[in-house]
């Protein structure tokens, strides 16, 4: 199997050997004309998210695009992020997915801490992902994807671009010539006014991405590939056996 290169909410659990941005604590705000390459670039790459996410809206897994995307900052190394925000079954969106044309690439489970989430990850290749929760989310994980950027399908197709944070904690405002960008470091309360989102996710992200800077990776909890004839449920199920912190995590997720 080639190099994925693999995300969860908490972590870029970047497998494949590529650079990982580094934050940037000071500096002041920075006018980023883009090119034609990249608008062409952006255009592909919108085109290619519109495609899937009007197969899952067709199929009532409303869905959304995060990340450099949204924000329209994209390069080579861009990923397609595509998150479907709901507790769906899982075979809804693989079933969707492969009527349409799609063929899977890879699925994968990943938990960032025993606290998190667990999402579910299926890749068309290897910078073409879409997510969706496993487990129920906090409202706190909900807003990592506008703190990072993300549009609705009808967003995408007006060509609207929306501001967000990216990896190297950076403001990206979006600009008739490309962008503006300057680091948040010190203006967390102005970050959570102008994306709409809580103070808390702005702090959290700020110190997820600062302390990975400080002591090198802090791991994931985790993370592992799906076998070919398995469900993500029982996958799922499979992998609590031996995880008593994921057991406890799907009987939180189960109805009262």
């Amino acid at each position: 199997m080639k190099h994925l290169k693999f995300k969860s909410w908490n972590e870029d659990l970047n497998v494949s050997g590529m650079r990982v941005k580094k934050p940037i604590r000071v500096g002041d705000r920075i006018q980023v004309v883009y090119s034609d390459d990249r608008w062409n670039l952006l255009r592909l790459l919108r085109s290619k998210a519109m495609r899937i996410m009007k197969v899952l809206n067709a199929a009532g897994l409303p869905a959304i695009v995060h990340g450099s995307v949204a924000r329209g900052d994209v390069t080579k190394e861009s990923d397609i992020d595509v998150f479907i925000p709901l507790n769906v079954p899982s075979y809804k969106v693989e079933l969707a997915l492969e009527q349409a044309g799609f063929k899977i690439y890879a699925r994968m489970i990943t938990q960032a801490t025993p606290w998190h989430v667990i999402k579910g990850h299926i890749y068309l290749d290897e910078l073409t992902i879409i997510t969706f929760p496993l487990t129920r989310m906090t409202k706190l994980e909900r807003e990592f994807y506008r703190f990072g950027g993300e549009l609705t399908l009808d967003e995408l197709k007006r060509d609207i671009r929306v501001p967000g944070v990216d990896k190297r904690l950076m403001m990206i405002e979006p600009r008739p010539y490309g962008h503006d960008e300057w680091p948040i470091i010190g203006r967390e309360h102005e970050v959570a006014k102008i994306l709409k989102v809580s103070i808390d996710i702005v702090k959290e992200r700020v110190y997820v991405l600062t302390r990975r800077d400080e002591v090198g990776r802090t791991g994931v909890f985790l993370k592992e590939l799906l076998l070919p004839e398995e469900s993500f449920e029982e996958a799922l199920e499979r992998i609590a056996r031996d995880k008593p912190q994921v057991k406890k995590k799907l009987r939180e997720a189960e109805p009262v």
